[in-house]
C-alpha cells in the first residue's frame, strides 16, 4: 500500500515540479545561458537518428561546374551572413546557440565545413532546418535544384572549386556578384 500510495504521490509530484520549474524558475532560454544538463546529447540523438533515416542517400545531379556556379551565389544570398564567407568568418556567429559553423573554415583534421558529411545530411538540413538552433528551412524558399546546387558546394568546400567560385567566396557580401541570372538554367530535378 505505501508503495502505490509513493507511486501515484511521484507521478503528481514530478509533473508539477517540472511544471513549476519551467513556469516559475529559469530555465537556460538565452544563448549566454549554460545548457541544460546532457542538453546536446538529448537533441543530438534524435536529430542524428532522423537525418538518417530521410536524407537522400545519392544527389541528383553532379557537382559539375555550373551547378557550383549557380551554389554559390545562393549560399552567398541566403547562407552567408550566418556560416560566413571563404576567409571571412561572421563576427557574430559564435554569439548564437549553438554556435552557427562557419562552413569555409578548416576544422579537425584539415576538413573543410560540412564536406565530411554525406551530402544528403547536409541536404536535409537545407530543406528541413533545425530547430531551436537558428538554422531555417529552405523548403518553398529555394527550389529541389537549388538546394542540391547549395549542398554540393558545400560538399567539395574541402576540394579544388571551379573557376569564379572560390573567387566569388572571397568577396565580402556587399560585394556585388555578377548576376547568377548569365548562368545557363539547369533543369529541375524531381
Amino acid at each position: 500500500m505505501k508503495f502505490l500510495l509513493g507511486l501515484i504521490l511521484g507521478l503528481l509530484i514530478l509533473p508539477a515540479c517540472v511544471f513549476f520549474y519551467f513556469r516559475f524558475g529559469s530555465p537556460p532560454v538565452a544563448v549566454l545561458d549554460l545548457p541544460f544538463p546532457l542538453e546536446r546529447e538529448i537533441v543530438r540523438t534524435p536529430l542524428g537518428a532522423r537525418i538518417e533515416r530521410e536524407m537522400p542517400k545519392t544527389p541528383p545531379m553532379s557537382a559539375s561546374e555550373t551547378n557550383m556556379l549557380i551554389g554559390v551565389h545562393i549560399y552567398r544570398e541566403n547562407c552567408a551572413a550566418c556560416h560566413g564567407l571563404y576567409g571571412r568568418p561572421t563576427p557574430y556567429a559564435d554569439h548564437m546557440y549553438p554556435n552557427a559553423p562557419q562552413l569555409w573554415q578548416p576544422h579537425g583534421s584539415g576538413v573543410v565545413g560540412v564536406s565530411d558529411d554525406p551530402p544528403g545530411e547536409t541536404y536535409w538540413k537545407v530543406k528541413n532546418g533545425i530547430r531551436l538552433t537558428g538554422m531555417p528551412s529552405f523548403k518553398g524558399v529555394l527550389n529541389e535544384t537549388q538546394m542540391w546546387q547549395v549542398t554540393l558546394l558545400l560538399a567539395n568546400a574541402d576540394k579544388p572549386l571551379p573557376n569564379g567560385v572560390l573567387d566569388l567566396l572571397k568577396q565580402p557580401l556587399n560585394f556585388d556578384p555578377p548576376a547568377a541570372q548569365a548562368l545557363p538554367p539547369v533543369p529541375e530535378t524531381k
